[in-house]
């Protein structure tokens, strides 16, 4: 069967594992559909293209490097975190300039207390749209409510009128047009405070939000090598190998590949004498289980490592993303003799595989 192999190098990576936060660990291999992602980016794919993936490789070492996290808190809070002015308020980036910071319990920026002003042209903004804020509320209960609720008294009375009169009659007609120009009153005054309200406060003050940081750390792998054997239809095989120097990188952005090789090579399932691995990789359980794969210490022992369940594939269910999960033990030392569906060997003249697709 012919299948197409790819070696590449990365000087580090990080291959994340999704429920850690505050150290973002490191898988120590790419998950398949990290892997399968990336082909599909590589080759321009906007729909999936069903392939396998057998994936092995080594690192030198690992170490943790530090970062800083920025989150944005869901309510601009006047007491808390650092104060900011967005550069776009729509987008929660790092574009944005520092204004003050709280440095206490009970800080306030609109009051001046307990904070480290960073920009004193920018905090007066802040406050004045906080005093705007409450100028507003005050002369929204003290004089739109106060007309609005007289208004809607006088629809009351209107409405009761013309319950004693025809419809056809022309005091019924007078009342009516009454009750419309006091409805379009009401309209105009709701609409009018809005609008400025919308325009003088609540637009200005959207570009100000309530950043708070902590320091998070990466697990980063050093000196990757990775080899991967992609089964699939000729077509899709031959995409990949056309495209594959648009691999830029598999993990992270920064974590940019070395692609050292590519090409087709005939893997078979059986083989004279068995095969150990220098490299270790995410081998199927089920193997693992009936030993068709094992450590070769003197004798058979069923192979020893960490049980994962990684994601392959996804459909799409109430527009999430279910992921299809492999159950496969990482493991290194392993050895095998007879293959099986889904295992093979690479034979050649300058190093040999295990190939285990999943």
């Amino acid at each position: 069967m012919e299948i197409l192999r790819i070696i590449l190098t990365q000087s580090s990576a990080n291959y994340k594992k999704e429920e850690t936060v505050y150290n973002k660990m490191t898988y120590p291999l790419p998950p398949f559909s990290t892997i399968i992602g990336a082909l599909h980016s590589a080759c321009g794919y906007r729909s999936y293209h069903p392939m396998d993936v057998s994936i092995q490789g080594k690192y030198e070492s690992m170490h943790k490097k530090t970062y800083i996290d920025h989150c944005f808190l869901k309510f601009t809070e006047d007491d808390r975190g650092i104060l900011v002015k967005m550069k776009n308020e729509n987008l929660l980036s790092t574009a944005f300039d520092k204004v003050a910071k709280s440095k206490v319990q009970g800080s306030s920026f609109r009051k001046d207390i307990a904070i480290g002003v960073i920009d004193r042209e920018l905090l007066e903004e802040y406050r004045e749209l906080k005093e705007l804020a409450k100028k507003l509320a005050n002369f929204k209960s003290k004089r739109i409510d106060k007309v609005l609720d007289a208004i809607k008294k006088r629809k009351k009375t209107l409405s009761d009128k013309k319950k004693k009169w025809e419809s056809n009659s022309t005091i019924f007609k007078m009342i009516s047009k009454r009750e419309k120009e006091i409805k379009e009153l009401e309209k105009k005054i709701k609409y009018r405070f809005k609008d400025y309200k919308n325009k003088e406060y609540e637009i200005p003050y959207s570009k100000f939000a309530s950043l708070t940081t902590s320091l998070k750390y990466y697990e980063i792998l050093n000196n990757v090598e990775l080899i991967l054997h992609i089964r699939s239809d000729k077509d899709t095989l031959t995409d990949i190998k056309d495209n594959i120097y648009n691999l830029k990188s598999i993990g992270r952005s920064e974590d940019f590949v070395d692609i050292k090789e590519v090409c087709f090579v005939d893997v078979v399932d059986s083989i004279e004498e068995g095969i150990t691995s220098e490299y270790s990789a995410y081998i199927d359980y089920e193997l693992i289980k009936n030993e068709s794969v094992y450590l070769r210490l003197g004798d058979k022992i069923s192979a020893n490592g960490t049980k994962y369940y990684i994601n392959k594939n996804y459909v799409i269910e109430d527009n999430k993303r279910i992921f299809q999960k492999k159950k496969v033990v990482y493991t290194s030392l392993y050895s095998a003799e007879v293959g099986s569906d889904n295992l093979y060997f690479d034979i050649s003249k300058e190093k040999s595989y295990i190939v285990n697709f999943n």
